[in-house]
């Protein structure tokens, strides 16, 4: 019983008018961020942090947590309703969904992903209550060298295992890097890197420099990129999923729910990779593969239930290691390290109204999204029309004020620009901001672990490698960096055999004539247009309703052999 006093005590927390506000605020704005194109909540959180300054941590937290998992479900609705994801995580859902919507199941499509939310969600919070404790307790024994060597691992993990390229990544790691080092020696207090400036003293100031890369610079890209289309009027009839659908697809909702909680504790991971993890599973383990991509409810309940347990269970590292796991995470590392507080083993103990008050209200915010998500359906597709101009200029105008409440600080108006500038041309180029920030986060803790552990080892790195915990995460991470290498080779080995295999003057990208091969879809018909060689060695088909059996030798018959039959007369 013990061990779930504290999880009651922080009901108590959540169990007050303004926390249970801040749950329904935090989830309604993450739902709306969700739906419109650009407003990620990697971009809103950034912008929010100067008003976390100026409530308590437990809020604060509450809020933020509420708009990133909120935000998974908004960006459902419009990529099924319009194909038009508002969130880089449900690109998946787009594919079935959208396909679901057209055959006039657009709200069996909603109401699944609604409940997949719902449970891949708390199967996540669950988890996090039964492991969190347990993991922090673990971590208590952990000195500078565990810390230096988990700082780094999560460093190089996200930089190595993200969604662009690699290098890029890392460049933008060792960016962020530099930029931690700017300001006062954090052992001697002596500045550094200020380039003779004063107001480089204290360094740069986070809030500046997450709001302008991922809340201006976004901006800056999107107003670039985005294409304005006539969009279509979505109707939705019944947004409660039939037993069949429920049937259909409850097992692909239990195996997203784990898939999702177990990515979501790596480093890297998050709603992208477990939503596409959790489809290609379902789609490998389907008897009809086929069927996906063409209104499959599996292939909006699987990657439904991962986006949002991921969402949960990345807290578990930052909360009790210490260590953001993706971008959203290291902003809400900054906003704890705002208000004084620094997540990992300790705040557990230290600060427990904040953990558990942060635990509890995921319940709670979890109900309000399964409630809300429904009737707000056609007010979050009209959102979609809101003109660029007019939300472009309302999100620059929250930006400038919000970072010059924070210090009353002009030249944190100017770091802004300046790096919303640096954040619209790194996306430009194909760099992604995430990896600087999280170096940026932990670049502090790396190198002040760093230099600590080489006193304590006098100058000697084997150290890293020789004490047990230290040693296990090294050797963690090296294998981690070595797998996807790994990976790679042994497809380009397949690769080479299956060339091997092939007759000669073949090249494996001939037609297939085999009559049991795929059909292009549910309702196509077992005769199909067959493909003759030209003379060039190009393929000619046949036109639609020609003759199937291919054009006619000088015998009268087809080139198979078959007995020619004359099409019907034409009037």
């Amino acid at each position: 019983m013990d061990y779930f006093d504290p999880v009651l005590s922080g009901f108590g927390v959540v169990f007050t008018p303004v926390n249970l506000l801040y749950v329904l605020a935090g989830v309604v704005i993450g739902m709306v961020i969700g739906v419109l194109p650009g407003l990620g909540p990697v971009a809103t959180i950034a912008l929010l942090l100067p008003i976390t300054y100026e409530i308590p941590a437990e809020s604060a937290i509450i809020l933020l947590a509420g708009i990133y998992y909120g935000a998974m479900y908004g960006g459902t609705i419009t990529s099924v309703l319009l194909r038009l994801p508002g969130e880089a995580a449900t690109v998946i859902t787009t594919i079935d969904g959208y396909q679901m919507a057209r055959q006039g199941r657009a709200g069996s499509a909603l109401g699944i992903a609604a409940i997949g939310s719902f449970i891949g969600g708390t199967v996540s919070i669950i988890g996090l209550t039964l492991i969190a404790p347990l993991l922090a307790r673990f971590s208590l024994g952990f000195g500078p060298p565990e810390n230096a060597v988990l700082a780094a691992m999560g460093i190089l993990l996200v930089a190595t295992l993200g969604t662009v390229s690699t290098a890029k990544s890392l460049a933008a790691a060792a960016l962020g890097l530099l930029l931690a080092a700017m300001g006062p020696d954090p052992l001697f207090a002596s500045p550094r890197f200020t380039f003779g400036s004063i107001n480089l003293a204290d360094g740069v100031d986070f809030v500046a420099l997450a709001m302008g890369l991922f809340g201006l610079g976004e901006i800056l890209y999107h107003l670039e990129h985005r294409a304005r289309n006539k969009l279509p009027k979505p109707t939705v009839s019944n947004v409660w999923p039939s037993r069949a659908d429920w049937r259909q697809s409850r097992g692909a909702v239990g195996r997203g729910s784990v898939v999702g909680f177990v990515i979501g504790l790596l480093p890297g991971g998050g709603g992208v990779l477990s939503s596409m993890a959790a489809y290609g599973l379902e789609k490998r383990r389907s008897k009809t593969p086929e069927r996906f991509g063409r209104g499959a409810i599996e292939g909006v309940a699987a990657p439904e239930s991962a986006n949002n347990a991921a969402a949960t269970s990345s807290f578990i590292p930052l909360l009790t290691l210490g260590i953001p796991t993706n971008p959203v995470m290291a902003l809400i590392f900054g906003a704890l390290l705002l208000q004084g507080i620094p997540p990992g083993p300790r705040l557990i103990n230290e600060n427990p109204e904040v953990f558990w008050g942060v635990v509890d209200s995921m319940y709670i915010g979890n109900i309000f999204l399964l409630i809300l998500s429904v009737p707000l359906v056609g007010v979050f597709v009209r959102l979609v029309s809101v003109r660029d101009s007019i939300l472009a200029p309302i999100v620059v105008m929250v930006t400038m004020l919000g970072v010059y409440t924070v210090n009353n600080s002009t030249f944190d108006m100017l770091l802004v620009i300046f790096f919303g500038v640096v954040g619209y041309l790194m996306k430009k180029t194909g760099f992604e901001p995430g990896p600087m920030v999280l170096a940026f986060v932990l670049g502090s803790l790396l190198e002040t672990a760093f230099r600590q552990s080489m006193r304590i080892f006098d100058g000697d790195p084997t150290g890293f490698v020789t004490r047990p915990i230290s040693g296990t995460l090294f050797v963690a991470t090296v294998l981690a960096l070595l797998a996807p290498v790994g990976f790679r080779l042994l497809r380009r080995r397949r690769a080479l055999a299956a060339e091997a295999g092939r007759p000669a003057g073949t090249t494996g990208t001939e037609p297939r004539t085999d009559a049991t091969e795929d059909q292009p879809s549910a309702n196509a018909t077992e005769d199909r247009s067959s493909a003759t060689p030209a003379g060039n060695g190009s393929r000619t088909d046949t036109a639609e309703g020609g003759d199937p059996a291919g054009t006619p030798d000088a015998d009268g018959r087809a080139p198979d052999g078959r007995e020619r039959v004359p099409p019907p007369p034409v009037d």
